[in-house]
């Protein structure tokens, strides 16, 4: 993802997000079986062999999304391994999580509707294994490693809660900042 302190995104990131942006839009309106890539390159005005250059085919774009989405958690857990075991810290990898979470609603909202087509997917079949890992460095990270299994759940639950209340409610608000402090608010509560 682009940082917002440097220089600017390459012309290949650029073009990279933009075709993300265009398929889950196109995805969203007729469905992930009905978009061609020809389509998409077509919304973006470019040529198919342009749109080829950065991705070979559709799946080759959920890949990228999910892997971005995986990247972003990825960054955090980094980040968090490298910080003092305390409240402060818990929160503020919460925080950034919620952050994680809401930025990539579109994305889960695209694989919810298209459960069928991604599950069909060779990726889609392990997607959950890929968070697995993370879910458990998360809690490892909130409950420190060895903890008492009610510890464990509780914490399993806040970042499951982060998910599924995003996932049900960012599109229902108009406020999405007062959502992300009620999100914070409770998965805290499950967390302390």
């Amino acid at each position: 993802m682009h940082d917002a302190g440097s220089a600017g995104p390459t012309p290949r990131t650029d073009t990279r997000s933009r075709v993300q942006k265009v398929a889950l839009e196109l995805f969203a309106e007729q469905g992930y079986e009905k978009t061609s890539l020809r389509e998409i390159a077509e919304r973006l005005s470019v040529t198919k062999a342009a749109l080829y250059y950065h991705f070979k085919s559709k799946e080759d774009i959920v890949h990228s999304l999910t892997d971005d989405y995986f990247a972003e958690i990825d960054a955090l857990l980094d980040w968090a391994k490298g910080q003092p075991r305390n409240d402060e810290t818990r929160l503020a990898i919460l925080d950034r999580y919620v952050g994680i979470v809401m930025g990539g609603s579109e994305v889960f909202r695209f694989l919810e509707q298209n459960r069928a087509s991604m599950q069909a997917m060779e990726t889609g079949k392990d997607r959950f294994a890929r968070f697995r890992d993370r879910l458990d460095t998360l809690v490892d990270l909130f409950t420190g490693p060895g903890a008492q299994m009610r510890d464990r759940v509780r914490a399993t639950a806040a970042v499951l809660t982060v998910g599924a209340a995003c996932h049900f409610y960012l599109q229902q608000v108009d406020d999405p900042d007062k959502l992300r402090a009620i999100i914070l608010e409770m998965a805290t509560d499950l967390i302390s």
